[in-house]
């Protein structure tokens, strides 16, 4: 079904619609291992005015997990030209946002292909539960991002792209990459970034608890009821 055309969403009708995506997501929880959770970044020159953003909403993910149970995160990001790197697995959000704080932005072309690759390699080698990315470009073959997005389709593996900005190009392939991988996608401004942070912390309590525990995220706070009363795409 189509949507309206000319009614733009409020932010709260954005988080629910992710959120309902987020719902609909296959959970493969065990209960005896720690949730894995790859988080991509882009971490070129156009996104250097939100990166310090980035760091207090790692800790917010980390924190909305503590009465759930252990999630471990890898930072991967790229800048520059062909510089791309990540991080150890961890459990800590202090470490993460030690480490964020290290790195500066540099100018350069999307690589998100190789996030892609990389957390595809650490999933052969012990499985992760989810992949997010956060960018507002897109510079590669979109039709090989949509291939790899298949590829975590077939492993069960959800992708959830969080879009910077309202780029058109960018949100139809970042939401193909969503739809194959059997993830969401949702954009952000510098203007809704408690709505992000939401989302995050949703996808940290999936990975760690799977549907059960998101709903009872969503219950702890009156503002996430909006999240239980979503569109069905």
């Amino acid at each position: 079904m189509k949507e309206p055309k000319n009614l733009p969403k409020t932010n709260s009708e954005k988080v629910g619609d992710f959120l309902a995506q987020v719902k609909k997501t296959p959970s493969r929880i065990q209960r005896e291992s720690t949730g894995r959770l790859v988080f991509g970044m882009d971490a070129t020159a156009s996104r250097e005015r939100t990166w310090d953003n980035a760091c207090q909403i790692q800790s917010k993910m980390f924190r909305a997990t503590d009465d759930i149970g252990a999630i471990n995160v890898q930072l991967c990001y790229y800048r520059g030209f062909n510089e791309f790197h990540y991080s150890g697995w961890s459990s800590s959000g202090e470490e993460l946002i030690k480490e964020m704080a290290n790195v500066s932005c540099l100018g350069g072309h999307t690589q998100i292909a190789k996030i892609f690759k990389h957390a595809l390699e650490e999933h052969r080698t012990q499985k992760i539960r989810a992949l997010v990315f956060v960018g507002d470009a897109l510079e590669e073959n979109a039709d090989e991002l949509c291939y790899l997005a298949g590829q975590f389709g077939v492993f069960n593996i959800p992708v959830f792209m969080f879009q910077e900005g309202s780029n058109s190009a960018v949100m139809s392939i970042f939401k193909q990459v969503a739809l194959l991988s059997g993830g969401a996608y949702a954009p952000f401004n510098s203007g809704s970034v408690k709505e992000l942070q939401d989302l995050l912390s949703s996808v940290a309590v999936f990975v760690a608890g799977g549907h059960k525990a998101l709903e009872k995220f969503e219950k702890s706070d009156r503002s996430r009821k909006i999240l239980t009363l979503q569109l069905r795409k």
